[in-house]
């Protein structure tokens, strides 16, 4: 019993469909229509309810456009809706609950595949091929999986201690160089830059006021006789004497010894011996390390002295963790070893899974009308993951990937060929128009064959053809209809002589005619024979 299920598809006010509603039934169910009746639209609702990015069909859309797709899986319904808005942004909704394009995607993936005339994401992943390779040769690489999970965790946990060898031998020199550095400039604050600063200004200041010292000591006390002192000194020896004056001239003769000892003062700082011009020499070499320190470590000495402190730890640290990186270094290796080997032994089993799956699919090549084309599965790689089909649709032509060379048909028809070889019992699978260009018995067959892969997953696929609309489990048929000027369609499922009639219509056109109607009986009465009689096991 195939575990997914497309149970119901609902579209509203898309292009010419008004309101269809398709009931689909388990097995194969076919839809057919004239030209134009919109079953490609139909298509395009199921495309939209799984997230598609409406481009195709954009012009389609109004905003009352709606559509729902009811899936059962494993007796759990799903129901996938997209509708239009008055801004004319489709909204996106999963069991009722709003959500995203890329989630009902994500979400669709696992539930059906449809088959389109050119686009075919199931031949376009890798990840895809090489699952189909896997399946048919029972290929398990769940070791190789665990071993690279733990090869990944160990070298995380390696790179969290340093790095593997080189680069932790790198990372401890330049650490070793940087403390060097630190440990050299031999910072005794973190205030030490700002005070020698202010000493350099300082003495900078003495050094550039020398000769402007010298000048005023010489006014104020030089040996002529307008020295500013000389002067005050006279003129204090004039003031008269008498009780009255003699505070004042207390005054000013303390005045005048003060004035002295300041200017023998000044003098002394112009004393050439008592200045040292390497004293600021030394300060502004100092300045020049600290500042070179500061910036690099931090932008202050502040910052500088915690990172010398935290750099000291880590050279601890590394010295205390070298036995343990050791011992993660030696389990690299041999995980190393292991992932190889392994490697190794998926790569022979896919390339053996390969070889059987080849074999096995163009068995079923003439079986879907492409009896001049040669397919084969490659893998390639370490693990052999990297997988691709070669294809080549006739003889003496160069092979090269399927999804380049092989047209819209071809491309359905080799999915159908894969199909019958490896249902995925999992999902869906939807072929639109897999039969173009195709008529007499190679119809039948491909009917038969989508009937056949329609016993063990469900199978939805658009015909034009009467001979594969047969075969149907179930049958749906798109009618356009035109009143009053507006087109308008209607999508019913159809059975019993409403069904001959449709076969019918597809063998002869729109007159139907005795014999056409004969025919399509007979059609349906030997589809009937061949369900009742036909057994495939697995």
């Amino acid at each position: 019993m195939p575990k997914a299920q497309l149970v119901e598809l609902y579209a509203h006010k898309l292009g010419v469909i008004d309101d269809a509603r398709l009931e689909f039934g388990p097995g194969f169910n076919v839809i057919t229509g004239e030209t134009g009746a919109g079953k490609t639209l139909l298509l395009g609702a199921l495309g939209l309810c799984l997230g598609s990015d409406a481009s195709a069909s954009r012009y389609a859309l109004t905003n009352d456009t709606r559509a729902v797709a009811l899936f059962l899986r494993d007796d759990e319904e799903l129901a996938f809706s997209r509708e239009a808005g008055s801004s004319g942004r489709l909204r996106s909704s999963l069991n009722g609950a709003p959500s995203s394009a890329e989630a009902l995607r994500a979400f669709a993936e696992q539930l059906i595949i449809i088959h389109g005339q050119h686009d075919s994401l199931l031949l376009r992943n890798r990840a895809e091929i090489v699952r189909l390779i896997d399946d048919t040769g029972g290929v398990d690489t769940k070791e190789l999986s665990d071993v690279r999970r733990q090869l990944r965790e160990a070298r995380q946990l390696r790179d969290g201690l340093g790095g593997d060898e080189d680069a932790r031998h790198r990372d401890l020199e330049y650490l070793d160089f940087q403390l060097h550095e630190l440990d050299t400039a031999e910072i005794i604050s973190p205030t030490e830059l700002d005070e020698n600063f202010a000493e350099l200004a300082r003495l900078s200041t003495l050094r550039d006021g020398q000769s402007a010292i010298v000048e005023v000591v010489e006014l104020f006390d030089g040996d002529g006789d307008d020295a500013v002192l000389s002067q005050f000194a006279q003129a204090l020896s004039r003031v008269p004497d008498g009780d009255a004056y003699a505070d004042i001239r207390g005054s000013l003769r303390d005045a005048l010894i003060d004035a002295r000892d300041s200017v023998h003062e000044l003098s002394a700082l112009g004393d050439p011996d008592a200045f040292d011009p390497r004293v600021i020499e030394n300060l502004e070499a100092r300045v020049s390390v600290l500042q070179h320190v500061a910036k690099k470590y931090g932008g202050s000495l502040g910052a500088a002295l915690a990172a010398r402190d935290e750099m000291r730890l880590r050279r601890q640290s590394a010295e205390t963790d070298a036995a343990r990186v050791n011992a993660i270094d030696q389990e690299i290796s041999e995980l190393e070893i292991r992932e190889a080997d392994l490697a190794q032994r998926a790569r022979s089993d896919r390339e053996v899974a390969a070889a059987k799956l080849t074999t096995a699919v163009s068995r079923q090549m003439t079986r879907v009308a492409l009896a001049n084309a040669t397919l084969r599965f490659v893998v390639d790689g370490d693990d052999g993951s990297n997988a691709q089909i070669f294809f080549t649709p006739n003889p003496g032509q160069p092979e090269g990937p399927l999804s380049a060379l092989a047209s819209g048909g071809e491309l359905s028809r080799v999915l159908l060929a894969l199909s019958l070889e490896t249902v995925h019992r999992d999902v869906v699978a939807v072929f639109d128009e897999i039969d173009a260009g195709l008529g007499g018995q190679v119809a039948q067959q491909i009917g038969e064959c989508l009937r056949e892969v329609g016993q063990l997953q469900q199978v939805l696929a658009i015909t034009h053809l009467a001979s594969v609309a047969a075969r149907a489990d179930h049958h749906f048929i798109i009618e356009k209809t035109v009143e009053r000027g507006a087109t308008s369609t209607l999508v019913r499922e159809v059975s019993g002589d409403e069904r001959v009639r449709e076969i019918a219509r597809m063998l002869a056109g729109d007159t139907v005619t005795v014999e056409s109607r004969a025919l399509a009986t007979q059609l349906l009465e030997n589809s009937f024979e061949d369900r009742t009689k036909a057994d495939f096991p697995r």
